[in-house]
C-alpha cells in the first residue's frame, strides 16, 4: 500500500505545463484596455477640473470673507436693521470696557439696583411714593446714558468715569433711601391699625 511518491512521479509521462497557445497575448490586450492612460485621462479629466475650480472658489470666498470689514459681512435686510446696527454701534465703551476693577464696580452697583428695583412691594398705599422715586432713576438714568456717550466721544477721562460711579452709587442709595420709606410708611400704618384696634 504504501508507494513510493518518486516513482510515482517517474513513471507517470510528462504533461506539457506551458499556456495556451496566444493567451499572454490576449492577457496584455486586455490589460490595456482596461488601464490604458488614455481612457482614465479622458474619463476624469473634467472632474479633476470641476474639483480645481471649486477649490479656487472656496479659498477665493472664505479669503474674502476673512480681509473684508465686519461690516460688509452683515446685510441687514431692512431699514430699522440698518438703524439698529448703527444704535448699537453709538454705545461702544462702557466703563466696564476700561479696566477689570471699573467692570466689578459696574456690575456691583448695577446687580445691586436690579435688585432692590426686583424687591419693591407697590401697592394703592405706596405707589405715589414708589412713582416719584422712579422718576427719580429715570432722570439718573437718562444722565448715566449721557456720560456713556460723553465717554465714547471723548474718551475716558477720570471726571467722566468718577461721574459714572457716582451716578451709580446714587441710584442705588436712592433705592436705600425708598425701601426704608416704604418700611417707616409700613410701620405707620401698622400702628395706626393696631391703635384702632386697641
Amino acid at each position: 500500500m504504501a508507494q513510493d511518491i518518486r516513482k510515482l512521479m517517474q513513471e507517470q509521462p510528462e504533461q506539457a505545463s506551458g499556456l495556451a497557445k496566444g493567451h499572454e497575448a490576449r492577457f496584455e490586450a486586455r490589460l490595456d484596455n482596461e488601464f490604458s492612460p488614455k481612457q482614465k485621462n479622458s474619463s476624469f479629466f473634467w472632474l479633476k477640473v470641476a474639483a480645481v475650480v471649486i477649490v479656487f472658489l472656496s479659498i477665493g470666498y472664505f479669503g474674502f470673507q476673512k480681509l473684508s470689514p465686519d461690516s460688509s459681512n452683515t446685510i441687514a435686510e431692512t431699514p430699522s436693521e440698518i438703524k439698529e446696527a448703527e444704535n448699537e454701534n453709538v454705545a461702544q465703551i462702557t466703563i466696564g470696557d476700561i479696566s477689570p476693577d471699573l467692570k466689578k464696580v459696574e456690575d456691583f452697583y448695577l446687580t445691586g439696583i436690579n435688585v432692590q428695583l426686583a424687591s419693591l412691594d407697590q401697592s394703592d398705599e405706596n405707589k405715589e411714593l414708589i412713582t416719584g422715586y422712579l422718576l427719580r432713576l429715570g432722570e439718573l438714568d437718562t444722565e448715566y446714558a449721557a456720560l456713556n456717550l460723553e465717554l465714547n466721544e471723548v474718551g475716558p477721562t477720570e471726571a467722566t468715569i468718577t461721574a459714572l460711579i457716582d451716578n451709580l452709587k446714587l441710584r442705588l442709595e436712592l433705592l436705600f433711601k425708598l425701601k426704608n420709606k416704604l418700611k417707616e410708611l409700613k410701620n405707620q400704618n401698622n400702628e395706626q391699625v393696631n391703635s384702632i384696634e386697641a
